[in-house]
């Protein structure tokens, strides 16, 4: 939305429908010079995008800027070709349809730049993955490819497309970028061979002289000064002698040479290989990577150049007229290269032929390149896609001699005219019902009156050149001529010289015709229209794999009538705007603000021009129909709810009660808005400019009553932050003092610090208590907290052991006292000991042995004391005497009253002496351990066992 009064006096309005005057072409023109000269290029006419060449770098096209504008509502931000964009991108992912961008203007006005910008925020801001990123890629670099072979540099632009283009870009189901495909339309075949004086040929002549490897230009024969090849500068001396022959033989006879294909000017062509702004080596080098990218093979390419070498060559073959006044050659230098040999013509003929095989070949080939690029960015997944379409289109040209071409140029110009005024007129049309608002005519130029007299049946311009083109007989400019003032001469904008009045009739030549467009008047050139086309059969056999694809031999046998190239125009264009009507459209125009690419240079005559052909006014006056402004409910209140107390701050009811509270409180009247079913329709930009004015006013209000709020608010965070310091300063002061006398006893001085200190010890602490009775480790504490670190040492330890305790059941308890029993018998004194510990005893190791009475059986083997014996026992304890016991009979008794000791090696023997009254009893246990704790505890006598050494 616009600003305040003084900025829109001195910026002017962002939207065209805006403008109080709207049928004004003089104020249309001021509010673009007042943009213009604040380095705002873009403005708005409803959704329709102006744009101006500023004829410099603005630091409008960065990557923030893109995420500035990435799924923002169109009219939140300035005008934008990144709000077209997106607005086109976000709406065909929310509604799942197609859409196109129309991007048209005159040569020089910045379309071709707008493309690639809108290509390059689809790259940045689409969703991808690493397998599309070589689909993003492919699409990028197509670019420089069909700039390299179909644009050139011209008066008006040094970067001209001389050809059109629309290119579709396929979108998957979320949203991310998976091919593409490109239609190409009329390239302008006349530039291979004639260019105007300050014009050059397609760039990529001179890039591959310029920027070509040795070993390649060495191969195509080629050297590496433009300067040698005559369609790229100025013809040859003996070229331009039989070119003045040519003409004046001509005008002798009264009649047009070689068709009105070759002019005197074309002994002053070209003469501007060099160009200041372009670098033509390092296109070449973005174009060879670009080939890499989008798939072209090593023999695509090889076929390619050679295809460009041989235009080069053809441009220099001179002809001679021998006895029988055919065209001979005497220089065979560049048919050596070309190795084609032309069928025996006159001289004039043979120079037609030669231009004419020249343009065939290399407008075929530019066919074959777009195919190309297309194979490479086609998406194999048969899975439905969504696409964007881009038509970067020609713009309306009047130039001082309008041929053929201009006429195709203006026509197509004539049609995209039309289908803008249609879907416009539809677009309001459809808007209005569907919001339930009354429908009013719009009075408009209709142009179809214009393209029917150019592409009606049998009764157009075209037809009547078809049946010129394809009679038998000989045709002739002339002949052309006189058909069309027979069949069309009493057509309201159609006028020859003969038909004109006398004051008309001087500036229309005797070959020239007029129509008049809805841009103005054109006189074309009927010089050149009747073209036959020349004898191209030996190109069918060629050996060059693009030529033969180009050039097919049943386009030889076919005896189907075939068509014009004006005819296969029109299907094309008919084709477009078949495309075109089935998407939903966005429209850019780029203006050209002067001739002479100078910032910030508006020349109002030239702009005046542009904005009548593009039709402008004619769009204006359809969006400007009724209502001057149109927006959703929810938006306009949003905006405006601060002008009314009751939606200020929020409004809790329906956004449309809210919007009609509000503008009752303003005091609309009734005749200046309508409510529509979602939005509201204000008639006078008057209107809404007193609304946005009150706004500012409101704002700028609610701005100082911030501004003085904000004051207070500092001033008491500042008095509470001054407290805050004084308070912090105290405290630090405190600490201080506090560490200073922190080994005194507790005192006001130290009391803060040590209660502080002890604080995060205990704190620290927390997070460090051992969680098991074997964790000894304890946090290292203040030397002012020592004793109390000790006593809460002491305190968790006996927590830990008490807890663990209680958690013994009574069979673990019985295992730890005879643990402990072991423990205080061997540890340290017997091997063994340490890989008992984990051990646990058992209660018997003989089951069947056991009785109410006894307590524990091993089996054991017992030595006499009389040769040391061995033999196997059974030792069996009871509470009151250990038996050893053979098979249920119990060899020896001893009561653990006469036990007097117990012996043990230190050693791993498994060996034990017991000493009773009457002798010692020597035994040999497997699990001694085990055996002599059971026997110690039973025995109560643990204080008798003894670990000596020796046997």
């Amino acid at each position: 939305m616009e600003g305040a009064l003084i900025a829109r006096d001195r910026v002017g309005v962002q939207d065209f429908v805006l403008l109080d005057s709207h049928t004004s072409e003089a104020a249309f023109l001021n509010n673009l010079r007042k943009r213009y000269q604040e380095n705002l290029i873009y403005t708005y006419i409803g959704t329709l995008l102006v744009s101006v060449n500023p004829y410099k770098e603005l630091d409008i096209y960065t990557v923030t800027q893109m995420q500035l504008y990435r799924g923002v509502n169109f009219f939140e931000l300035p005008p934008h070709l990144y709000a077209i964009a997106d607005n086109a991108y976000r709406v065909m992912c929310s509604e799942y349809n197609n859409h196109f961008i129309l991007i048209s203007g005159e040569s020089g006005a910045g379309k071709t730049e707008a493309s690639k910008k809108i290509l390059q925020y689809y790259a940045v801001t689409c969703p991808t993955t690493e397998q599309l990123q070589v689909v993003r890629d492919r699409l990028l670099l197509s670019n420089p490819v069909l700039e390299a072979f179909g644009n050139a540099k011209t008066l008006r632009n040094d970067n001209s497309s001389r050809f059109g283009k629309y290119m579709d870009i396929q979108f998957d189901f979320k949203g991310a970028p998976v091919g593409g495909h490109i239609l190409s339309y009329l390239i302008e075949k006349s530039r291979v061979v004639h260019q105007n004086h300050g014009e050059r040929n397609f760039h990529i002549f001179y890039q591959l002289l310029e920027g070509g490897e040795k070993d390649l230009l060495c191969w195509l024969g080629l050297e590496r000064n433009p300067q040698k090849y005559a369609y790229l500068i100025q013809v040859s001396e003996n070229l331009a002698i039989s070119l003045f022959y040519v003409w004046n033989s001509c005008a002798i006879h009264n009649t047009p040479p070689f068709g009105g294909n070759c002019y005197p000017s074309a002994m002053f062509q070209g003469r501007c290989a060099k160009v200041f702004s372009i670098n033509d080596k390092n296109d070449w080098k973005i174009v060879r990577k670009a080939f890499s990218i989008i798939d072209f093979t090593e023999k695509d390419l090889e076929h390619l150049f050679g295809i460009v070498a041989s235009v080069l060559h053809l441009g220099n073959i001179q002809f001679e007229e021998d006895s029988n006044g055919h065209a001979i050659i005497r220089n065979g230098t560049q048919i050596k290269w070309i190795s084609k040999v032309l069928s025996p013509l006159n001289v004039d003929l043979a120079f037609y032929a030669r231009d004419a095989v020249a343009k065939a070949i290399y407008g075929r080939t530019f066919t074959w390149l777009v195919n190309k690029i297309n194979g490479s960015l086609a998406n194999k997944d048969s899975t439905r896609k969504t696409v964007i379409g881009l038509l970067d289109i020609y713009g309306f040209e009047v130039l001082d001699t309008n041929s053929f071409e201009q006429f195709c140029i203006n026509y197509c110009n004539e049609k995209l005219q039309q289908l803008l005024i249609e879907m416009t007129l539809k677009a309001e049309q459809e808007e209005y019902e569907m919001e339930g608002i009354e429908w009013e005519p719009i009075p408009y130029f209709n142009n179809k009156i214009i393209c029917d007299l150019v592409e009606q049946k049998h009764k157009g311009i075209i037809s009547i050149l078809d049946e010129e083109c394809l009679r038998p007989g000989e045709a002739t400019d002339l002949s052309f001529l006189e058909k069309l003032e027979e069949k069309v001469g009493d057509h309201a904008h159609f006028v020859t010289r003969k038909l004109a009045d006398q004051k008309t009739r001087k500036s229309i030549d005797w070959v020239d015709f007029r129509l008049l467009h809805y841009a103005g008047e054109v006189t074309y050139c009927a010089v050149g229209e009747c073209d036959r086309g020349a004898a191209l059969e030996v190109l069918c056999n060629s050996k060059n794999g693009i030529i033969r694809d180009c050039f097919l031999l049943s386009e030889l046998d076919s005896r189907r009538r075939p068509e014009t190239v004006a005819t296969q125009f029109k299907n094309s264009l008919m084709s477009l705007i078949e495309i075109l009507m089935s998407k939903e459209p966005s429209y850019i125009r780029c203006i050209k603000p002067n001739e002479n690419k100078e910032p910030g240079m508006f020349d109002d005559c030239l702009i005046r021009h542009q904005v009548k052909y593009l039709g402008l006014m004619e769009h204006l006056r359809v969006r400007r129909a009724g209502f001057a402004y149109r927006r959703k409910y929810e938006h306009f209140l949003q905006r405006y709810k601060s002008l009314c107390p009751a939606t200020w701050p929020h409004w809790h009811g329906p956004a449309a009660e809210g919007v009609e509270r509000l503008i009752k409180h303003i005091g609309y009247k009734p005749e200046e808005y309508k409510l529509g079913r979602t939005k509201i329709f204000i008639r006078f930009p008057k209107t809404l400019f007193a609304t946005e004015d009150a706004f500012e006013i409101r704002k700028h209000i609610m701005t100082l009553a911030a501004i003085k709020l904000e004051a207070c608010w500092r001033g008491v965070l500042a008095r509470k932050e001054a407290k805050k310091r004084t308070w912090a300063v105290e405290i630090i002061r405190k600490f201080i003092k506090g560490f200073i006398n922190r080994k005194k006893p507790l005192c006001p001085e130290n009391i803060e610090f040590v209660r502080l200190v002890q604080y995060k010890y205990l704190m620290k602490l927390r997070d460090h208590i051992p969680r098991n009775v074997l964790d000894k480790s304890w946090l290292q504490p203040p030397s002012i907290l020592e004793e109390i670190s000790e006593m809460l040492q002491k305190m968790c330890t006996r927590n830990l052991v008490r807890k663990y305790c209680r958690g013994l059941t009574p069979e673990r308890k019985v295992q730890l006292q005879q643990k402990a029993v072991t423990s205080a018998i061997f540890r340290g004194k017997k091997e063994g000991y340490q890989q008992s510990i984990n051990l646990p005893f058992a209660d018997t190791r003989l089951s069947e042995y056991m009785s109410p009475y006894s307590q524990y059986a091993t089996p054991v083997v017992k030595y006499d004391r009389n040769g040391f014996k061995a033999r196997e026992r059974l030792l069996v304890l009871t509470q009151s005497s250990a038996y050893v016991v053979e098979m249920a009979k119990i060899k020896q008794k001893i009561d653990y009253a006469t036990l007097k000791g117990n012996s043990a090696n230190p050693s791993g023997a498994a060996s034990v002496a017991w000493s009773v009254q009457g002798g010692d009893v020597i035994l040999q246990c497997e699990h001694i351990f085990e055996t002599v704790t059971k026997l110690c505890m039973l025995a109560n006598k643990q204080n008798l066992v003894k670990v000596v050494k020796g046997r």
